[in-house]
């Protein structure tokens, strides 16, 4: 019996070399289109996380800056005094800043306008103390609990004289895994012993600039009439511009003239968190190239290639309590 010849025939090499070659192009188109969702799925996701510690850094800081200065309505009469530190009266304002300084409790407490060298800040980054008073009955003295420090907590430690007032520090440090963030430090009134508290991981730099008024850096002010006390600010000057050499009555009337704080902050997330390591573009703490100075490196451009997303958060914030008489 004959049998006709099968038409079926198997691949040869060639084909089987193509279709191979194919299904791994296919392959490798899935893998990297797989790979670029995720990265922007991360990329999304920490923008947002970016976003949220900028949105809460800003809106802490801002309440607490605006208690600066407040006193309980039994001693706002009386504006012409210092304040108490173990029953001791420094004449200390209730703004007050470093430029390019870490935390530095001697600096918090004391009279000294000098950073040392070991206290510079992280990344050139700024120190901000604030001072103020927790408002209170006038029988019994309780608390009104409508002052918080900054760490957000309530304040209810009500003054006995005039002269007392609460702390509230915001500065950069790294934490115990190395990265930097904004910190606040405050006095426990009920212990008198100094806490230190991470607010936001991330915060890898924090500028400053003061909206004062008729101030002239590192010059001696002149005095102001009775009209002239609360008016807008004419310029912004770093902490270091309103330091008199050898005059701390001179600085401290320069710091009562503060009437506005712009804060400028660079925020970053985790690492990876950018789609590419390749230099971005300049990065300014306040957003903008004029507000560089190159007597103040925290404010310089940084183009970091770390893989890291980065965003800018600045803002001002308007003094509304009377700093001084002067």
């Amino acid at each position: 019996m004959h049998h006709a010849p099968s038409s079926v025939r198997g691949l040869t090499l060639v084909e089987l070399l193509v279709a191979m070659a194919l299904g791994l192009v296919i392959t490798l188109a899935a893998v990297t289109a797989l790979v670029i969702s995720q990265q922007g799925f991360r990329s999304v996701d920490a923008a947002s996380q970016v976003r949220d510690n900028a949105r809460f850094a800003s809106d802490i800081m801002r309440r607490v800056i605006l208690q600066a200065g407040y006193l309980s309505p039994q001693f706002a009469i009386d504006r012409n005094h210092g304040f108490s530190l173990n029953n001791a009266i420094v004449s200390e304002p209730n703004i007050k800043g470093f430029n390019n300084a870490n935390y530095n409790q001697n600096l918090v407490i004391g009279t000294t306008n000098t950073v040392p060298s070991s206290a510079r800040g992280v990344n050139g980054s700024d120190m901000l103390v604030v001072r103020y008073q927790v408002g209170h009955t006038a029988a019994g003295g309780v608390a009104d609990r409508s002052m918080i420090n900054c760490l957000g907590n309530v304040e209810t430690s009500t003054p006995d004289n005039p002269d007392e007032r609460l702390f509230s520090v915001f500065h950069i440090s790294n934490t115990s895994s190395g990265e930097p963030a904004l910190m606040c430090t405050w006095r426990n009134e009920a212990t008198g012993n100094w806490q230190t508290q991470p607010l936001i991981e991330g915060v890898e730099r924090l500028q400053i600039l003061y909206g004062t008024h008729n101030v002239t850096a590192n010059t001696a002010p002149t005095t102001l009439s009775s009209s002239t006390l609360t008016p807008a600010p004419d310029r912004y000057l770093r902490a270091d511009q309103l330091v008199v050499t050898g005059n701390d009555a001179a600085t401290n009337t320069n710091w009562s003239r503060v009437r506005s704080i712009r804060i400028g902050m660079v925020l970053r997330g985790l690492s990876g968190s950018a789609p590419t390591t390749a230099n971005g573009p300049a990065i300014f703490p306040f957003g903008l190239a004029a507000f560089g100075s190159t007597n103040d490196p925290g404010t310089q451009p940084g183009t970091p290639n770390d893989g890291r997303l980065r965003q800018t958060v600045n803002f001002t914030v308007h003094l509304r309590n009377p700093q001084s008489t002067q």
